[in-house]
């Protein structure tokens, strides 16, 4: 099995089939030792048995065969099956120097002066009979000796079925115990690791909660004794308290730099506004004076409706770059046409030009969201005025681009500092301060799966903002 499959088993069943597989392994080596002491009993109390028949023959057939007395061999023979061990000694053969048979309990199997090889063809000597072969029977070879001189040999065959099926037996029973000991251990570890991971599931569920957002673990699902585990639970629910406090401090910044951005506009707004005031004030003046005289009454109501209808836009821009209800709503030209009537003040307070091209249509805006591109731009277009000279030049390019929107803002300053590009281009944490909404900027780029670039060229600075269509989802 390959580690990425084992990886997506739960930990609980990979503990109960560990376990399990400890104990197989285990039990094979426990019934083999059993088996093998069991084996060794055997084969010892076989080799006894062999030991006291062969020496028992060898003794009473030695000088029969040296003088081939046929006949008493057989008799011989036949008097050692009716002893107490004849049901196993099932065949002897009893062969003289030239591996002829002398005599045999079955003559029939075993002719006189036939050839005996056969007979110990596959006979053991005592020392290495053994009933572990899994035969039902053995055969046993063993000299015949007088006066140490070899005359012959006898080979017994031996029942050693009871045995062989003694030890079937006892491996069936080792084996329907050791299933059933790795069967109980296996379901006891399982069940004693499911109740002592408990609370990593508990945390793992929290951490995996559906919001995308971990939340608390409930005082109720934390184990009461001072474990590794209630500890890593309470210190699970205290980063959570404190990423919601994050949260929160992260939503009050880009709300208090929307208003920053605003606020640096807030001045020269108030001239635009007051102007035009002054005006229509002196034009219901003259209204009231020259009542009587209505081509003077026309022109002052035509200049009272210009002014009227001027600070009516400034008021709507105004609006809409607070309204909360603009989140879902699309992005349309009319917003740039908003943002040109917040911004233009700012440029003409500080003497610099404003060069406007929006080339995209509404097709082409429909796709973005209004409230966060709108943000992006008009802290761009601040940072800009920030660093151009009081005659310089300001320059924003809207236009279709490869699957998306592109907007790009210009200016002839001084550039922006090393701090100010690591809060726009990157993610990393940084000190408070620095330009106006730029790691907002940065923010709400990667939220619409936008693209940032910065170019420094010939005194310029460009900051482009590709936006794909798929932000609107």
């Amino acid at each position: 099995m390959r580690h990425g499959t084992i990886s997506h088993i739960p930990i609980t069943l990979r503990v109960a089939l560990a376990m399990g597989g400890l104990m197989i392994v285990l039990g094979m080596v426990a019934s083999q030792q059993v088996l093998r002491s069991l084996s060794r009993l055997h084969d010892d109390r076989l080799r006894e048995i062999a030991r006291l028949h062969v020496e028992g023959l060898s003794v009473a057939l030695g000088p029969l065969v040296l003088h081939k007395d046929v006949w008493e061999v057989y008799d011989t023979l036949d008097r050692a099956r009716g002893a107490s061990d004849g049901q196993r000694m099932l065949f002897t053969v009893v062969a003289d120097d030239r591996n002829r048979v002398l005599a045999a309990t079955d003559p029939l199997r075993a002719p006189v002066d036939s050839d005996a090889t056969p007979f110990s063809k596959d006979a053991s000597d005592l020392s290495a009979l053994t009933a572990s072969g899994g035969e039902p029977q053995v055969r046993v070879r063993a000299p015949l000796r007088v006066a140490e001189r070899t005359v012959g040999q006898i080979v017994t065959e031996i029942d050693v079925g009871d045995l062989v099926a003694e030890r079937e037996q006892v491996s069936l029973y080792l084996l329907l115990a050791n299933a059933g000991a790795t069967a109980l251990l296996a379901f006891a570890g399982y069940f004693l690791v499911a109740r002592m991971l408990k609370p990593v599931t508990v945390l793992a569920q929290h951490m995996d909660n559906v919001g995308g957002a971990p939340s608390r673990i409930p005082e109720a699902e934390i184990p009461k004794s001072d474990t590794e585990l209630a500890r890593l639970l309470r210190t699970f629910n205290a980063m959570t308290g404190a990423i919601d406090a994050r949260a929160e401090a992260e939503k009050r910044l880009a709300e208090r730099e929307r208003f920053v951005s605003l606020g640096r506009l807030s001045s020269s707004l108030a001239h635009e506004i007051n102007n035009p005031l002054g005006g229509l004030l002196n034009s219901v003046d003259t209204i009231r004076t020259f009542a009587n005289r209505p081509e003077v009454v026309q022109k002052s109501v035509a200049l009272l409706e210009r002014g009227l209808v001027h600070l009516k836009d400034v008021s709507r821009a105004i609006l809409d770059e607070n309204r909360l209800d603009r989140v879902g709503l699309p992005l349309r030209p009319m917003d740039f046409d908003d943002l040109k009537l917040l911004f233009e003040p700012e440029a003409a307070r500080k003497g610099q030009y404003l060069d406007w091209q929006v080339r995209a249509d509404g097709a082409d805006l429909a796709s973005l969201p209004a409230a966060p591109v709108r943000q992006i731009v008009l802290n761009l277009l601040l940072n800009a005025s920030a660093a151009a000279p009081e005659d310089g030049c300001i320059r924003l390019s809207v236009a279709p681009n490869d699957g998306g929107v592109e907007l790009t803002i210009t200016d002839n300053g001084r550039g922006l500092s090393t701090q100010d590009l690591d809060r726009l281009m990157s993610s990393a944490p940084v000190a408070p301060g620095g330009g106006v909404g730029l790691r907002l900027v940065h923010d709400l780029v990667a939220g619409l799966n936008g693209r940032i670039r910065h170019d420094r060229d010939d005194g310029r600075t460009s900051v482009t903002v590709f936006l794909p269509r798929a932000a609107a989802s």
